[in-house]
């Protein structure tokens, strides 16, 4: 899914994609609450000309992404990519060596193409053990450091374990829970766009 704001069209502005899964493409909310839609807003109301496109797709893993990347990096020429996969890849059990490259080839491909990367890691639940969850969390922390890239190291901070925050399946964020989501990477993402 690619949603567009209609109501930015200056050619002044700059892209910002945010390349992700379920956790960003608003699965099962209203997309005007989504986090990327309140991003938008708060951009828009600090006068920063950004124009957020969500390309996240529910149920995308990594492979899937680096499928699309080049695509939407063609189409786009983002300044910033927002990048939150991995997720689906850790439910799934995949080999750690396999989402680390598929994000590495992701990340590579943004930076060659002149695009900013922020980095937003996952945590699993340790449903394959203490190892496997640990190494997958160190993905992150180790593309981060390899590229030079800003990171959240838990883009899903103060919600995952809320019972409050979450739908009913335990895993997708619910409404109330969107504006935390956007404050969890708020920080680290202004001095990227100013």
């Amino acid at each position: 899914m690619v949603f567009v704001n209609p109501n930015i069209s200056d050619a002044k502005t700059s892209n910002i994609i945010i390349f992700g899964d379920s956790l960003s493409a608003g699965y099962g909310i209203d997309i005007d609450q989504a986090w990327p839609t309140l991003l938008q807003q708060r951009l828009t109301s600090k006068n920063l000309d950004y124009h957020i496109i969500n390309a996240s797709i529910s149920g995308e893993t990594t492979e899937g992404g680096v499928a699309r990347i080049e695509s939407i990096l063609n189409k786009y020429t983002p300044t910033l990519i927002i990048l939150e996969l991995g997720g689906n890849d850790g439910l799934r059990g995949f080999p750690h060596s396999r989402i680390q490259g598929n994000l590495d080839k992701i990340i590579k491909l943004s930076l060659d193409k002149n695009s900013s990367v922020l980095l937003l890691g996952i945590k699993i639940p340790p449903n394959y053990g203490p190892r496997y969850t640990t190494e997958f969390e160190n993905i992150y922390i180790h593309l981060a450091q390899e590229n030079n890239i800003p990171l959240i190291e838990f883009f899903m901070e103060n919600v995952a374990l809320d019972k409050k925050l979450m739908q009913d399946d335990g895993i997708h964020p619910n409404e109330t829970a969107q504006p935390i989501l956007l404050k969890n990477i708020w920080d680290t993402l202004l001095p990227l766009i100013q």
